[in-house]
């Protein structure tokens, strides 16, 4: 061997041992007579390397016969040492390897986790596209020809409807001409009125706070009789709150204006003292507790209607509570969110586990639960028992791939396949929905669908089975395989929807509070926040004006001397008479700005 050490011949005296040579040996190589039987470290040598493979017909390797010359030649020590090295550096050397192949594959997720992040701190938080497709792009640079479409009102389609402002209350002013220029300015002959005037309106908005004074009557009786005071007074008006200066206005002000509207009330203060009202904050705060009560058996209502309901999507988000509680680390609460589909609730819980929608539902609640694949859900004993069925939502799933194009550069092309197929089932099931008056129609496009579940189930399955598929990808499809049984749910049961959009829209706007008033500072003010986000979700989802409902439940309770009255659950909406629900209803102007607001 080329640089090697010199090697050792020695001379035997047994014609059948192998031969096994890699090299010719030097002419000056030393030799060392070995009389009898060979050195055991030669046999195992020449069977090392027979076992190696080396070609029968090298010339050094006879196959048992005797070489020319009755010499074998074997390594000295120091080239076993050598062939030992040489191991064990191949060794360290496929560990190396090894090793820095599972540091490139640690740094890439790690990457891929902080573009992630990055995004989730800084980016869009939309998932809608902010460009076009390679497609559009592609025929846009094709057909130079053609404009992009313009913002705005569209050539062709119809106009949009003007608002009707009739219903509002009308404040007439008379515009005239200053008297001493009734006249022509050439000849100074007055001008002679014309009937009738010409009309034009402004909409104003004045808000305004001001002191109802209430003058009680007083009378003496005249007879003789003596069963009656001596002075007889005029009763006083109904008070919401017994002792108080403030009126019904300003606690549904005050309600809404933070609960609905998710303004801080100390931005409401201020608001208030530019309309020269300076309300105290502890006088407000005493206030709203006093409220609690009042409201608390609404709460107790939506429950139970939603218990008699089949069908219910929930959700939850974290909630900040600056109060000790026994028992709790933190201040991290969450609030959970039940929509049903006439009924909407909130529930504020120290905890995040199965126990809250277990207690909320209750042991006997039967029907379909459209949740995201939070593993509390899975957790409730209803579940494990059959009695609800969990409805995954296709929304998160697709986040999946989303996030997985968005943090991995190489699988993004493998990612917009994902999405383009989870697109097309929603596509095929919103055609299935638009013929469900048709059987027949309905029939052929739930064959269709059905198909293209299948396509999308075998797909999955294939890909899994695939040795080199990358492990992010990997991860996406198992939660896939885990969850299809509850995301294909609305595939039997038309009338549930593939996502939790519904629950998710429910819950933005006490998010947005949270963001501005940051949560609660009281257990009262716990109860108070889930209360009335129940009653404000559910008279949107009504289309009931919060505002008018509000006044009229606390005009009942003012009539009942400041009490919940006899019957609290007759004001719920669907308890309303026709007539009642058509005075509470908001204008069909505002119910669509609200339904455009949601929808964006």
């Amino acid at each position: 061997m080329e640089g090697s050490k010199p090697l050792l011949l020695v001379p035997i005296d047994h014609a059948s041992l192998p031969w096994c040579f890699s090299a010719s040996p030097p002419l000056d190589a030393p030799l060392i007579t070995v009389s009898g039987a060979y050195p055991p470290a030669v046999g195992e040598l020449c069977s090392t390397w027979c076992a190696d493979g080396l070609p029968a017909d090298s010339g050094w390797c006879r196959g048992g016969a005797a070489a020319d010359s009755d010499t074998a030649l074997v390594l000295l020590p120091e080239h076993l040492e050598l062939r030992q090295q040489a191991g064990y550096w191949k060794t360290m050397h496929e560990r190396v390897r090894a090793r820095l192949a599972a540091c490139e594959a640690e740094v890439a997720a790690l990457q891929a986790k902080l573009k992630l992040r990055e995004r989730q701190a800084f980016g869009r938080k939309s998932e809608k596209s902010s460009q076009r497709s390679e497609a559009s792009k592609s025929s846009s640079a094709a057909d130079a020809g053609t404009e992009r479409r313009q913002r705005g009102q569209q050539r062709g389609r119809p106009q949009p409807t003007r608002r009707n402002y009739d219903h509002l209350p009308v404040t007439e002013e008379v515009l005239d001409i200053p008297a001493a220029e009734q006249q022509c300015p050439c000849c100074g002959l007055p001008w002679q009125a014309f009937p009738g005037t010409e009309d034009s309106e402004l909409i104003e908005i004045e808000v305004r706070a001001y002191r109802r004074q209430y003058r009680r009557r007083r009378y003496r009786p005249t007879c003789q009789c003596g069963v009656q005071p001596g002075i007889i007074t005029a009763p006083g008006p109904d008070k919401l709150l017994p002792r108080s200066r403030f009126g019904i206005s300003v606690w549904v002000t005050v309600l809404l204006d933070k609960f609905a509207f998710a303004r801080p009330t100390h931005r409401l203060l201020e608001d208030l003292r530019t309309q020269e009202l300076d309300l105290a904050e502890g006088t407000l705060a005493e206030g709203l507790q006093r409220l609690v009560p009042l409201l608390t058996p609404l709460t107790a209502a939506l429950v139970q209607q939603q218990r008699q309901e089949d069908q219910w999507h929930a959700d939850e988000t974290r909630w900040s509570v600056f109060v000790f509680v026994a028992g709790k680390v933190g201040h991290r609460w969450y609030l959970w969110v039940f929509r049903s589909a006439t009924a909407v609730v909130f529930v504020l819980a120290p905890g995040r586990g199965h126990d809250v929608p277990e207690a909320h539902f209750g042991p006997d609640a039967r029907g379909i639960l459209i949740v995201d694949r939070y593993s509390a859900y899975k957790a409730l004993p209803l579940v494990k028992a059959g009695g609800i069925t969990l409805a995954f939502c296709w929304a998160h799933q697709r986040r999946d791939f989303l996030e997985l194009a968005n943090a991995w550069p190489l699988l993004q092309a493998w990612a917009q396949t994902w999405l383009e197929a989870i697109g097309n089932l929603y596509y095929r099931n919103a055609q299935r929905l638009e013929v469900q008056a048709d059987p027949a129609a309905f029939a052929a496009r739930d064959r269709e669908l059905r198909h293209a579940v299948d396509t999308f189930a075998q797909r999955w399955q294939s890909e899994l089975q695939q040795p080199d598929l990358h492990p992010a990808a990997a991860k996406a499809l198992v939660s896939l395989r885990e969850h299809w049984a509850g995301l294909t749910v609305f595939v039997d049961h038309p009338e549930v929807p593939m996502d939790n959009n519904a629950g998710e829209r429910t819950i933005r706007d006490p998010a947005m509070g949270r963001k501005n008033y940051f949560g609660c500072g009281a257990l009262w003010s716990v109860q108070l926040a889930a209360t009335m986000f129940s009653l404000v979700a559910t008279l949107r989802l009504w289309q009931i004006n919060p505002r008018l409902w509000l006044t009229a439940y606390f005009q009942a309770c003012a009539a009942h001397g400041g009490q919940v009255p006899a019957q609290p659950e007759s004001f719920l909406p669907w308890n309303l008479t026709p007539e009642q629900r058509q005075a509470f209803r908001l204008d069909e102007s505002d119910a669509a700005a609200g339904s455009v607001l949601d929808s964006t």
